[in-house]
């Protein structure tokens, strides 16, 4: 049997008789930048989150950007994130001309630890940027507790969590502002690019809008420098068709992580926590082996592809090297990235794949 890793054309075939007419109407109607499936989609994303505004971006990447520089961060400012991510969030404080601080991560959720970063506050500390990783949220509640105690902003990462919960709350709703990303792979992925930022805050949101289109509130009249950031109106009506399905998808995926979890019990496998008061929509499922290659090559054998998040933590990366961070800095990310592996998780999985894939990994273990 084969098993990819991601299977993007099974999500296309499912939603095909409902979004070839929603493509069709959206390229008619001639507003291609957005339009009113952008606002749409910016209403049901902010009511979907438990916030009042959304403004749509070009991707993930960009919110985080936006939300900072609408917080005004300064070069010299600096703020907390984690090595254990995808880098976007690292770039936004670069791109800010801010200094980035790591904070190792707690070795079972894999998301900041609120006592790391207590030990990383200074007093050019001004925000907090924590990533909900892999699908449930960081601890908002010691990490809020700290930003209130310290007046610092908080930025969530939601690229990997729409749909997660904390303490009966959408993620993206804790922070000053929320960050989405609809990059293909997400839970909530486009056709192509996109993101989108939700606040409570109506100054700010007015801001954003500004911001993403060149710092303008009229055309033609500039008052901020901004930003080429719009979100494609095609992507907008895309999305709008697939936020329908998303509770159920995230449901699906809860329904695999538990078949995995109950498959994987007795083996020598550190399996995923979900910690207490989160709901987790399994973006990832990773399990930590100290035979992690050779489980890797065993199902790419067998017809399991995986893929590794992440290979070298963001402090160990080329490009922060002026950072100067070392080996050993972030011992917790650096081991989590030596025995992490992800195993194919998407909704279309079928029983059958999900029991291939335990199969073979309780097979390897003899």
């Amino acid at each position: 049997m084969q098993v990819p890793f991601l299977n993007l054309a099974a999500q296309y075939a499912s939603l095909k008789e409902e979004l070839l007419p929603v493509v069709e109407q959206t390229l008619a109607g001639a507003h291609y930048i957005l339009g009113p499936n952008v606002t749409a989609l910016e209403q049901e994303i902010a009511a979907y989150t438990d916030t009042t505004f959304g403004i749509g971006v070009n991707s993930g990447s960009d919110a985080l950007t936006l939300a900072l520089r609408a917080l005004d961060i300064q070069a010299g400012d600096e703020i907390i994130t984690t090595p254990f991510t995808y880098i976007a969030p690292a770039e936004s404080i670069h791109q800010m001309g801010a200094r980035i601080v790591f904070a190792d991560v707690d070795p079972k959720t894999f998301t900041i630890d609120p006592k790391e970063i207590a030990r990383k506050l200074s007093p050019k500390t001004k925000a907090l940027l924590p990533v909900h990783l892999f699908g449930q949220a960081s601890p908002l509640d010691e990490i809020l507790k700290l930003a209130v105690l310290h007046k610092l902003e908080v930025v969530e990462d939601c690229a990997q969590a729409i749909g997660a919960k904390y303490n009966g709350r959408s993620v993206g709703s804790f922070g000053r502002m929320g960050c989405f990303s609809f990059y293909p792979t997400k839970n909530l992925g486009a056709n192509g690019d996109g993101g989108m930022i939700v606040t409570r805050d109506e100054g700010l949101a007015k801001k954003l809008k500004m911001l993403r289109v060149h710092g303008i509130e009229r055309r033609y009249f500039h008052d901020l420098h901004g930003y080429n950031s719009r979100l494609d109106e095609l992507q907008a009506a895309i999305l709008r068709v697939k936020l329908k399905r998303l509770d159920g998808w995230n449901n699906r995926r809860a329904e695999i992580a538990a078949r995995y979890t109950a498959a994987f019990k007795g083996l020598p496998l550190e399996l995923p926590v979900t910690q207490a008061g989160s709901t987790h929509v399994f973006h990832v499922y990773a399990v930590l082996s100290d035979r992690r290659d050779a489980l890797q090559q065993f199902l790419a054998d067998k017809g399991i592809p995986t893929l590794i998040y992440y290979p070298r933590p963001l402090h160990l990366q080329k490009v922060y090297e002026d950072l100067g961070y070392r080996e050993g800095d972030f011992p917790v990310a650096e081991a989590l990235s030596r025995r992490i592996l992800p195993l194919p998780m998407y909704p279309e999985l079928s029983d059958e794949q999900v029991e291939y894939v335990a199969a073979t990994i309780r097979r390897f273990h003899g």
